[in-house]
């Protein structure tokens, strides 16, 4: 089942990397359309193990029975031989729920084929081409299958928002999710699920998308995002044609051992003149708003009335259930959670989104402000995660060591992924990095009075200038100073440790120690007991903000290509070019639900001290970050000393 081993070639400014131990991508091929001189009045055809993996339905091979196959709204079983017979719709998916410890074919791009897209007419006229018309209804619709014994421990990754704006941004994707794909052992890697946003409104960028996720040889799964849509169509019918056409349905399930994956569309394009918000008006700009149309409920609660009980149900879709970074907001979250988490009942689930550009682990009861106002549900029906995104802040900030923005995300983390090891019903859920190791789970700062003072002028500024700005900003990542370094007088007035667990939950355990102390538990600022969120320089996190407070950036300019290259761009073709600055307002770290703190003693003696967290997950593993700091008792000049009325040059230096 695996791959040979791959070739590793190091380069000084490049690595090549290919599929090491990646799961069999060897069976490509497609669903079984038969047409016949009449079109069909229900759609219907055979489930079958395709012994000899040409993609028919050759004499022999056998039905199998007991899968679910769907029309978007009806649910049926196929019988004993693997058939199947269902009501048609002049647009819809007709598709299978891949069943466990079978494979459905994959294309080049390892697409799952499992879906027959009907549209008799084909989209109305789109930039991006939507779906050609399909006519009549074919006379059999086949699906393939083949034994896959997976078993009930697997693995997937989960990705929130790749979100490339253009072929730079795409390259970026490239160089990180790509990357890490081509490089790891993916034989226990069962699933790839992008959490939306896949593309940046450019939808004639997944052929390559798809083309670079393939290098690990694992099935994708797409959610459809916000910014996957076609936004010239004028009805949500057709809103994600262009999507279906590259990808399959917009909603839709497949099994994997004891785990029922639901991915559902809740972003409804234009919602304007359909839902009762004002951004919705009818007079207003068209937009999108988080709901779960009724179509797609009538098709779950008629899929999950064919599932076990006891299976664990993976929910999946793009705009958050519920969010911490934008609880006050209606459109950001979702419209009908209260309707989805009734279906669900009593059931074992977890839930998968993206969009908000952040992580967030929302444990079962956990509760905020807003949430119960504008999605129906007062605290959380079962664990949330919202995913973070391949992008970060929108590819924004300064590139790191491997020429690719930090992109620091609105709460903190790093940009990354994570890691969902099932076993049976139970999981383990791990947040990765890019470019860390996986011990890396958080970041380690201190919030100082002489940080506060800086953090509110960066806000003041960031509230009145929409960055890159011609205004120079009042205080830069310079005028923090030393970080590390606290003054008596910082400590006498109020210093503490900020640790930042990106992963972190209500369940999670901080330790700190200094100097092999006596450890002391950290609090977490956030209680998720119904609070509003914690705004401002007290519950900011210093070690984040510092990064996204000046991008230099901004400032490259060049004769060879002038203004099409200066600074760089981001969503849409936005450009950030200017004098050194921050991040937007909105991007800037000024709250996190996973930050927790320990006050600093006050009597530290001056000189080197050592810092130890310890912090402890929910299942109960330990990740450790030592920090060396100095306390003083005035701040030393930090630049050099002995010619101060001079600026000098490199000349002089040397």
């Amino acid at each position: 089942m695996n791959w040979r081993s791959g070739v590793l070639l190091l380069g000084l400014s490049a690595v090549i990397l290919s599929p090491v131990q990646a799961k069999d991508p060897s069976y490509i091929g497609q669903i079984e359309v038969v047409r016949g001189s009449e079109p069909a009045t229900r759609a219907s055809g055979t489930v079958f193990e395709d012994a000899n993996r040409n993609s028919r339905l050759d004499p022999g091979e056998r039905g199998v029975p007991g899968v679910l196959v769907a029309n978007g709204r009806e649910v049926v079983k196929t019988d004993a031989d693997g058939r199947y017979s269902l009501p048609t719709y002049d647009d819809m998916n007709l598709f299978i729920t891949k069943p466990a410890n079978y494979a459905t074919p994959l294309d080049q791009d390892m697409v799952p084929q499992f879906n027959y897209i009907h549209k008799v007419k084909g989209s109305p006229p789109l930039r991006f081409g939507g779906i050609p018309p399909t006519g009549p209804l074919p006379q059999a619709i086949n699906f393939p299958l083949i034994a896959d014994p997976v078993g009930d421990r697997f693995q997937c990754l989960v990705f929130g928002d790749p979100q490339p704006y253009s072929n730079r941004e795409l390259g970026f994707v490239r160089d990180t999710a790509g990357t890490m794909l081509a490089g790891r052992d993916n034989s226990k890697t069962e699933c790839l699920i992008f959490e939306g946003d896949i593309m940046g409104d450019d939808l004639s960028l997944f052929p390559r998308f798809k083309r670079m996720m393939a290098v690990g040889g694992v099935p994708q799964y797409f959610v459809a995002g916000n910014h996957d849509l076609d936004f010239d169509a004028t009805s949500d019918a057709d809103s994600f044609d262009t999507f279906r056409r590259e990808w399959g349905p917009e909603y839709y399930s497949f099994d994997i051992g004891q785990v029922h994956f639901v991915v559902l569309d809740n972003v409804r394009y234009p919602c304007n003149g359909v839902d009762p918000h004002p951004f919705c008006d009818a007079s207003a700009w068209p937009t999108y708003n988080g709901v779960i149309s009724q179509r797609q409920i009538e098709w779950l609660k008629n899929d999950l009335a064919l599932v076990p009980k006891n299976k664990l149900i993976v929910l999946n879709a793009h705009i958050p259930f519920v969010s911490f970074a934008d609880s006050e907001q209606q459109k950001q979250q979702t419209d009908n959670f209260a309707e989805l988490a009734a279906i669900i009942g009593d059931r074992p689930a977890l839930g998968l989104t993206g969009h908000t550009h952040t992580t967030e682990h929302h444990r079962k009861g956990e509760s905020y402000a807003g949430w119960h106002t504008h999605t129906g549900v007062k605290s959380a029906p079962f664990d949330l995660i919202i995913a973070g995104a391949v992008s970060g802040s929108w590819w924004t900030g300064d590139l790191n060591d491997h020429g690719v923005p930090h992109a620091t995300q609105r709460l903190g983390s790093p940009r990354g992924y994570y890691i969902l090891d099932f076993d049976g019903t139970s999981y383990i859920d791990t947040y990765r990095t890019f470019s860390g190791s996986e011990t890396q789970q958080m970041s380690v700062s201190f919030n100082t009075p002489r940080f506060r003072r800086w953090a509110k002028s960066l806000f003041a500024y960031a509230d009145i200038y929409y960055p890159p700005a011609d205004i120079v900003p009042p205080v830069t990542i310079n005028d923090l100073g030393d970080r590390n370094m606290l003054t008596t007088a910082d400590l006498a007035t109020g210093s503490w440790v900020v640790v930042n667990v990106w992963n972190g939950t209500r369940d999670s355990v901080v330790k700190v120690s200094i100097d092999e102390g006596e450890p002391v538990t950290a609090q977490r600022t956030q209680k998720g007991e119904g609070e509003a969120a914690r705004v401002g320089p007290d519950f900011a996190d210093p070690w984040a903000l510092a990064k996204q407070s000046t991008t230099g950036r901004t400032a490259f300019r060049s004769t060879e290509n002038g203004e099409a290259t200066d600074g760089f761009q981001t969503g849409r073709g936005f450009q950030w070019s200017g004098p050194p600055g921050p991040f937007r307002r909105h991007l800037l770290v000024q709250k996190s639900p996973h930050i927790w703190r320990a006050d600093l003693p006050n009597g530290l003696a001056p000189g080197i001290h050592k810092l130890e967290v310890l912090a402890t997950d929910r299942h109960g593993r330990t990740f450790r970050e030592v920090l060396n700091f100095e306390v003083v008792e005035r701040l030393p000049p930090l630049n050099w000393r002995f010619r101060p009325a001079h600026r000098g040059t490199i000349a002089d230096a040397e």
